[in-house]
């Protein structure tokens, strides 16, 4: 049994990931924190990890068992995780040692687009026109319901765009339906595939903070989208008292709130349309792509410590402590192929104080894929943090920087491509 005389929270983790250092951060310097993960903790997780135990996290009885040995071991205060696939074991886990979470069904609809769309629409949240299709004749059918060309196609229960894709034309929508298809084969709790009404003007997402029912929201994260058909993020970027909060929260509270959750982080997409912000999706977690870290820089708020703190229990404290802004690019391959050079200016990062950070993805010989074939799981090289006095500024920055790392790839033979 630990003799620590703080709060002990356990996270849910489910292998190395380069994001997330900054949370475990956060989180330590108010927590003794212990994870499951399926690896053990990296040398830089390390230094924020009390004790873990090595678990298969979807597995739900090794996870179960792995938390019931850590209880054993931990007067546990907490159950918490950012990781998008592991909302819905986190909660069942919480429930089973009777800690505070929003319940498994709840987790579970903010998975499943097709669930939250039925609930967005029953509660007057504005959001897209959506059905499902099983086959290809009923997605040429659904994407006449939803109001014709241009349509979105998605699987209903995926997450960082994995088989995401904007068709326009129906002549393209056997080679849309598959790609969407193959990527819903890969989730977890559903294998369905949507028919969208596409939503035009500028993506942002509303960064929310929920305890006992009651939701603020604290940021706005303006994004950076790569070329259609694809929808990767290639930036994002967070200013304090961004004016567009005013405008775009509250539809983000209302979306939180027609889902039940009642209590945690939300990172709720929107589009900007011209009828006025959109729901795209909500994610009942801290965002990802360092966004958690951008709203830190900006305005002070630390999202993981406040969604450890309500995983104890505990009001949050949301006062803002800093006022400017904040921006993350990310750094793809031209073509997809097999790292042979990394490349970062020399003397560039130490000589820059408003570089928060330029960190690779990737080692050399890595192999990164793009999209269609691969995802943003295989195609990022690395990113890089800025911080600025105003959002402009950021930008600037930001995009300097980006120039400042380079990554050189072998492009991939035919077989490769084949495989």
């Amino acid at each position: 049994m630990s003799l620590s005389s703080r709060p002990t929270v356990l996270i849910t983790m489910p292998g190395a990931d380069s994001y997330r250092g900054f949370c475990l951060q956060q989180v330590a310097a108010a927590y003794d924190v212990v994870v499951i993960d399926s690896v053990p903790p990296t040398p830089e997780h390390q230094l924020y990890v009390a004790d873990f135990e090595i678990a298969d996290p979807y597995d739900e009885q090794a996870l179960l068992a792995a938390g019931r040995a850590l209880a054993e071991r931990h007067a546990l205060a907490g159950v918490m995780t950012w990781t998008e696939w592991m909302l819905v074991p986190s909660a069942r886990l919480a429930g089973h040692l009777g800690l505070l979470s929003s319940t498994p069904e709840v987790m579970l609809a903010c998975r499943n687009k097709a669930t939250a769309r039925t609930v967005f629409a029953r509660e007057g949240v504005p959001s897209a026109a959506s059905m499902k299709a099983g086959t290809l004749l009923e997605a040429g059918l659904a994407t006449d319901s939803v109001g014709g060309f241009p349509v979105v196609i998605k699987p209903a229960a995926q997450a960082a765009s994995v088989g995401v894709i904007h068709v326009d034309r129906g002549e393209d929508l056997p080679c849309a339906f598959a790609f969407a298809r193959a990527g819903a084969a890969r989730a977890r709790e559903s294998t369905e595939v949507l028919v969208e009404e596409y939503l035009d003007g500028d993506e942002v997402s509303v960064e929310t903070v929920t305890f006992a029912g009651t939701t603020i929201p604290v940021a706005i994260t303006r994004k950076r989208l790569g070329s259609l058909p694809y929808f990767e993020e290639t930036g994002h970027a967070v200013a304090a008292g961004d004016p567009l909060l005013a405008e775009a929260g509250p539809v983000a509270v209302a979306a939180v709130r027609a889902l039940g959750v009642e209590f945690g982080v939300c990172h709720t997409e929107l589009r900007l349309t011209a009828r006025g912000p959109r729901v795209v999706e909500v994610n009942a977690r801290l965002g990802g792509d360092m966004i958690g870290r951008l709203v830190e820089l900006a305005t002070g708020i630390q999202l993981a410590r406040v969604a450890a703190d309500i995983a104890c229990g505990r009001a949050p404290d949301l006062t803002p402590t800093r006022h400017q802004a904040a921006a993350v690019r990310i750094r793809y391959p031209e073509v997809s192929g097999t790292v042979t050079a990394r490349h970062l200016t020399r003397g560039f990062a130490a000589g820059t104080p408003w570089l928060d950070r330029a960190t690779w993805l990737c080692e050399d010989g890595d192999r990164l894929v793009l999209p269609p074939e691969g995802s943003s799981f295989t195609a990022r090289a690395g990113l890089v943090v800025v911080t600025a006095p105003t959002a402009a500024l950021a930008a600037r920055r930001a995009e300097r920087a980006l120039g400042h790392m380079g990554v050189d790839v072998a492009p991939d033979t035919e077989e490769q491509i084949a495989a």
